[in-house]
């Protein structure tokens, strides 16, 4: 049987749960959930950081590169092992006769965020019963810091399924030990083969805490599920770290001992600030939850498994050397799980509160993103108009009816969801967010990705560099470029620029240089001539200059 919970809510204690309307109310969030998925994975050029650098090894896969070791910008690197990237070629491979390479590359991360939304939803319907899953899914699906990276090409998105999996079998390993088992086995691979051993390192430590820590986790059930588990994962990690070896002992040496400090508090901190708004509405809910539950919180399997896994996933960010938002991604599983036991235990004073804080929020930027667009094409306010070309000269207004239709659609079923549904659950907290997070990314993703993209996209810029490129030239050295800016030299100009802070020397015909400075840089010798020069329209930071080597006569 599923974990043990005291479903008192679907006794007097409930709130009355809306008999009319409900499936059509559930028809048009499952419509939005698949907007949500699928708005913003195609459209855009890829965007720095993880974008170019993803793009670039994709693009290296497609043209033979090695399967084992990605390469970036012509560099083998471990900076990820190649499971997503895999994945990603095999999209491009499949769809470039209809999409560009990017476009169809990003199609996997769809693929990749529906798997962990299933098995977010499975996990709640595991843990706090029939009915729960999709409300669990919802308030994960309406976390603020989840829908950009949802939406790029990153690996950290495979990943996220990863763990999403593995969770899923924690939860399952008492009630079915032998359908846990795969989840675990296969979510630390996924996991692992898409970030490395910080996923490893996560999932083990909360396998092992859990027996340690509580009565409850020490069963034949649970320690059946967890070593098959584990036999099943142990191909996906050590046939990749042999053939990695096999191929280049001394990168998989720097890898393994790469990336790990002691204890960093201001890691720490830097995540649990993150998690103040990249969590809602989740960290609200989940606070809710902790306290309603307090007086036996840790005698409930459900809350153990949520909050070992939150508190090994901080700590293990704590100790690791990067402080980046989208690694706080994780986090939001066990956040979304224990929100998912508040929903029916809300006040309805707190939950019309918080119903109406999302309402107010969703509806104004809706509001402002509607404002911006039309400043766009119409130039009114002038003065926004004015604000919003300097933030993205290189866009060109262009009305679109395709885009202004979907654009209006989704504002249409937003009010009316939002507006013209019955309100007497404690549901409409979550589905209400869902509908607006949808609603904004909808908005985002139709009416402002052109000017997006001209203002983030460097295709504009390296066409401009092509035009001033000589007949023939044997190679390029950059100074200065970072390690996207090289990944998309070489996607779009097919360039890989070798760093002379690698070489210490200009040892090709060309030379190009990335600075802050409003002129040009001293060029390597008398010999060099400055053939470009160039910048993105709206980047007030990155300059560029390409000096070409002309020996004196």
């Amino acid at each position: 049987m599923p974990f043990e919970l005291e479903h008192d809510w679907q006794a007097s204690l409930a709130t009355p749960r809306p008999r009319i309307g409900e499936t059509a109310k559930t028809r048009l969030l499952l419509l939005l959930c698949f907007l949500w998925l699928v708005l913003g994975l195609i459209g855009h050029q890829p965007w720095k950081p993880d974008e170019a650098q993803t793009i670039s090894a994709v693009k290296h896969l497609l043209q033979g590169g090695s399967w084992i070791i990605p390469s970036v910008a012509g560099v083998p690197t471990l900076q990820n092992p190649p499971l997503y990237y895999l994945s990603a070629a095999a999209g491009a491979w499949l769809l470039s006769p209809w999409l560009s390479m990017h476009d169809a590359a990003r199609l996997v991360t769809g693929l990749w965020m529906a798997l962990t939304l299933l098995m977010v939803g499975m996990t709640g319907r595991e843990m706090w019963g029939k009915g729960e899953g999709r409300q669990t899914t919802f308030i994960f699906l309406g976390s603020i810091g989840l829908f950009f990276p949802a939406h790029l090409l990153t690996a950290e998105i495979a990943a996220l399924a990863g763990y999403a999996m593995a969770f899923y079998g924690l939860a399952l390993a008492h009630r079915r030990p032998w359908r846990a088992a795969p989840l675990i086995g296969c979510g630390i691979g996924i996991a692992f083969l898409s970030t490395g051993l910080s996923a490893v390192e996560i999932l083990l430590l909360t396998a092992a805490a859990l027996p340690a820590m509580f009565p409850h986790w020490r069963r034949k059930s649970y320690f059946t599920s967890l070593a098959t588990g584990l036999a099943i994962a142990t191909p996906w990690l050590v046939l990749w770290l042999f053939a990695v070896w096999r191929q280049s002992p001394d990168l998989l040496h720097t890898w393994l001992v790469s990336g790990k400090h002691v204890l960093d508090d201001n890691n720490l901190l830097y995540f649990a600030r993150t998690l103040s708004w990249y969590a809602w509405p989740a960290l609200p809910l989940a606070a809710w939850s902790l306290w309603h539950y307090r007086q036996r919180l840790l005698q409930r399997p459900q809350f153990q498994l949520a909050l070992v896994f939150f508190l090994a996933t901080l700590l293990l960010l704590g100790l690791g050397s990067d402080s980046r938002d989208i690694l706080a991604l994780p986090l939001l599983l066990p956040l979304a799980v224990m929100g998912g036991a508040a929903i029916e235990k809300l006040q309805r004073s707190a939950a019309s509160a918080l119903d109406w804080f999302g309402i107010a929020l969703f509806g104004t930027l809706g509001f402002l993103l509607w404002l911006g667009w039309f400043a766009m094409m119409s130039g009114l306010p002038a003065k926004l108009a004015e604000r919003m070309h300097t933030l993205s000269e290189a866009y060109v207004p262009h009305f679109d009816w395709k885009i202004f239709l979907a654009a209006l659609g989704l504002t249409l079923i937003w009010w009316l969801v939002v507006f013209k549904t019955n309100k007497r659950s404690n549901r409409a907290v979550v589905t209400d967010w869902a509908v607006g997070i949808t609603l904004v990314w909808g908005l985002l993703t139709t009416l402002w990705l052109p000017w997006l993209d001209a203002a983030k996209g460097y295709h504009g810029m390296y066409a401009s560099m092509k035009q001033a490129l000589p007949a023939q030239y044997a190679c390029l050295t950059s100074r200065g470029m970072g390690v996207s800016q090289r990944a998309l030299l070489d996607y779009y100009l097919n360039i890989q620029a070798r760093p002379i802070e690698t070489s210490q020397r200009a040892e090709c015909d060309l030379f190009l240089v990335q600075d802050e400075k409003r002129h040009a840089t001293g060029a390597p010798g008398p010999d060099w001539k400055l053939i470009w020069q160039g910048k993105r329209p709206s980047d007030r930071r990155e300059r560029y200059w390409l000096y070409q080597y002309i020996p004196a006569q």
